[in-house]
C-alpha cells in the first residue's frame, strides 16, 4: 500500500503553521505502523507556491518552507532503515514562471532559443492580441498569457506554470539528469505529475469546443494523451533500470479508457498508473463491477498492476463524495475494505485512514487554491481535502504543531484524531490498520490479476480469491446474505452472521 503525503498538511516541527520534512520524518513510525510499504511525498521543491509547490522553481532545492536537501536526506535514509519507500512527486509539464530557464526565455525575447523550451507563438489578429488557439487553462481561462514583449506563451494551469516544449532536446536532457540526482539521493521512484499532458499535438490546433474543462479525463484532446509521451516514459525507463532496488514510475495519467492508461505501462514504460476511472465510480454494485473487470481486464496484456485509490489531494475526500455524515463514513469505510481486497495496489491519502471529511465551510479569505480565483474555472473544493490532519489534543491543531495551521480544523476533529482513534476497535484507523494487516498476512490480497465473482442479491458484491472472499453491500437496507465462511473483519457491526448490513463489507475466512 503506497500513502500519500502532502507536506504542508501532514506535521509542522517549528511551529510556523506549515507542514515539513522534519514534521514527517518524525511521524514516520505511525506509518510504518499502520502497515504502509511506501510513502508518495508530494512537492517540496523550491517553489513561489502559486499552486502549493506545482509550479517548481528547481527541482534540485528544497522549498525552505519545508527545510533543506539535509532534511530529504534523513526522511529518506530513516523510512529506508523502517523499511519504507519513498516515491518523490515529479512534475514535468510545466514549471515556475520563476525557473531560470523561463527567466532567462523572457529577457532573450522573441526567436531565441532559449524560448523554443516552451511555447512561446505570436498571437492571432491583425495586432496580436488574440491567443494563438482557443486551448483553456485547467484552472480557467485562456491557456495563454501575452507578455511584454507582444508573444504568447503556452500554460494549461495557471499563468505562473508555463508548459515545456518536450519536442527540444534540452528539456528532455535536464529531466534524466533531474530523475538521476533524486535516485542517487536514494529515492525509490516518482509520482509523475500530469503525465499524460506532456506532448502536444503538432501545430497546437484549436479544441473548436466550449466549455473545455468539462471534456477532462473523458475525451480526446490535443494536449493530453498524446502517443507522443510514450517515447519520453521509454526513455525514462532506461534510466530507472540502470538503479538496483526496483525504482518505479508512477503516472498521474488522465485519459479517455483504462485502454489508454494501459499503454503507458508497457514493460519498457512505467510501472504503475493512478485509476481514475475507479476513484469517478459511484456508490453502486454494477458500476463499480464494470469499472474493476474494465480495470483488470485493460492491465492483464501489460503486465502491470491494477491501481485503487479513492481520494488525493485534488478531489473532494470520499466520505464526503459518499454522502457526507454517517452514511458517508459507512460507505467510505466499506469502500477501503473492497479496495484492499483487490489485486493490485492500493494508495491511501493522509487522513483517509481517520475518516476524514471535505472541510466545506472554509472562508474565502483563507483559500489558496488557484481554480478558486478564476471566476469561470473551477470550484476551488481542492482546499477542502488539503487541511492539516489531526494528530491528538482537543483543541486545534490537534498536535499538528504547535503555532496553528495554515488552514483551519473544524472543532469536531478532536474526535477523529490519532490519538483519539488508537486502542478503539471501532474506529477507523484501527480498521485500516486492521485491514493492511490482514492484507500482509493473506498472500492471496493484494497479488494475481483477477477475482471469481460469486452469486449475490441485487446491489451487492460478492469475490472469491483463494479462501478469501469479500462481500460489500451498496443499498441502503440490509441485505441477507449466506455466510460463506469465518468473518476476518467487517466495516460495520453485525447482528447477524448471514445479514449483510446496509453499506458495509465483510471479510470472510472461506
Amino acid at each position: 500500500m503506497i500513502y500519500q503525503v502532502y507536506p504542508r498538511s501532514f506535521a509542522d516541527s517549528n511551529g510556523d503553521g506549515m507542514g515539513d520534512l522534519e514534521g514527517i520524518r518524525s511521524r514516520l513510525p505511525y506509518l510504518k505502523e499502520l502497515g504502509v510499504d511506501a510513502v508518495w511525498l508530494s512537492p517540496f521543491y523550491a517553489s513561489p507556491q502559486a499552486d502549493a509547490g506545482y509550479d517548481v522553481a528547481d527541482y534540485r532545492a528544497i522549498d525552505p518552507m519545508f527545510g533543506s536537501l539535509h532534511d530529504a536526506d534523513a526522511v529518506i535514509r530513516e523510512a529506508h532503515e523502517l523499511g519504507l519507500r519513498i516515491i518523490v512527486d515529479l512534475v514535468p509539464n510545466h514549471c515556475s514562471d520563476q525557473h531560470e530557464w523561463f527567466k532567462q526565455a523572457l529577457r532573450e525575447g522573441p526567436g531565441t532559443p532559449l524560448r523554443e523550451r516552451f511555447h512561446f507563438r505570436p498571437g492571432r489578429g491583425a495586432d496580436g492580441s488574440e491567443p494563438p488557439n482557443d486551448w483553456e487553462s485547467i484552472f480557467g481561462g485562456p491557456a495563454w498569457t501575452r507578455v511584454p514583449d507582444g508573444e504568447w506563451y503556452l500554460h494549461l494551469f495557471a499563468p505562473e506554470q508555463p508548459d515545456f516544449n518536450w519536442e527540444h532536446p534540452a528539456v528532455q536532457d535536464e529531466f534524466r539528469s533531474i530523475l538521476r540526482f533524486w535516485l542517487d539521493l536514494g529515492a525509490d521512484g516518482f509520482r509523475i505529475d500530469v503525465a499524460h499532458g506532456l506532448v502536444k499535438a503538432p501545430g497546437l490546433p484549436d479544441l473548436g469546443r466550449d466549455e473545455q474543462l468539462k471534456l477532462l479525463g473523458n475525451q480526446v484532446l490535443p494536449f493530453f494523451d498524446q502517443d507522443g509521451v510514450h517515447e519520453i516514459y521509454r526513455s525514462w525507463r532506461t534510466v530507472l533500470d540502470e538503479y538496483a532496488g526496483d525504482r518505479i514510475g508512477v503516472a498521474e495519467a488522465w485519459t479517455p479508457s483504462a485502454d489508454r492508461t494501459a499503454l503507458y505501462l508497457r514493460p519498457d514504460e512505467l510501472h504503475q498508473a493512478f485509476n481514475f476511472h475507479y476513484l469517478n465510480t459511484g456508490w453502486d454494485a454494477d458500476a463499480l463491477r464494470a469499472t474493476i473487470d474494465e480495470s483488470l481486464d485493460a492491465m492483464r496484456p501489460v503486465g502491470a498492476p491494477t491501481t485503487w485509490v479513492l481520494s488525493n489531494h485534488d478531489v473532494v475526500r470520499h466520505v464526503t463524495r459518499y454522502g457526507g455524515g454517517a452514511q458517508g463514513l459507512a460507505r467510505a469505510r466499506a469502500a477501503a475494505l473492497l479496495m484492499l481486497a483487490l489485486p493490485g495496489s492500493a494508495y491511501v491519502y493522509q487522513g483517509e485512514e481517520l475518516g476524514l471529511p471535505e472541510v466545506v465551510d472554509l472562508p474565502d479569505e483563507v483559500r489558496q487554491d488557484p481554480s478558486f480565483f478564476k471566476a469561470n474555472g473551477q470550484d476551488g473544493l481542492r482546499d477542502g481535502c488539503r487541511v492539516p490532519i489531526p494528530w491528538s489534543g482537543d483543541q486545534a491543531p490537534y498536535g499538528f504543531g504547535s503555532g496553528g495551521s495554515w488552514l483551519p480544523q473544524p472543532a469536531e476533529w478532536a474526535g477523529l484524531s490519532v490519538a483519539a482513534q488508537t486502542g478503539d476497535p471501532a474506529s477507523t484507523l484501527e480498521l485500516y490498520r486492521s485491514a493492511l494487516r490482514i492484507r500482509r498476512e493473506r498472500a492471496e490480497l493484494g497479488a494475481g490479476d483477477a477475482v471469481e465473482w460469486l452469486p449475490a442479491p441485487e446491489g451487492v458484491l460478492a469475490f472469491r480469491r483463494g479462501e478469501f472472499v469479500c462481500t460489500v453491500n451498496t443499498t441502503g437496507a440490509p441485505v441477507r446474505l449466506p455466510a460463506p465462511g469465518t468473518v476476518l473483519l467487517a466495516s460495520g457491526d453485525l447482528a447477524e452472521p448471514d445479514v449483510l448490513p446496509a453499506d458495509t463489507a465483510v471479510w470472510w475466512k472461506g
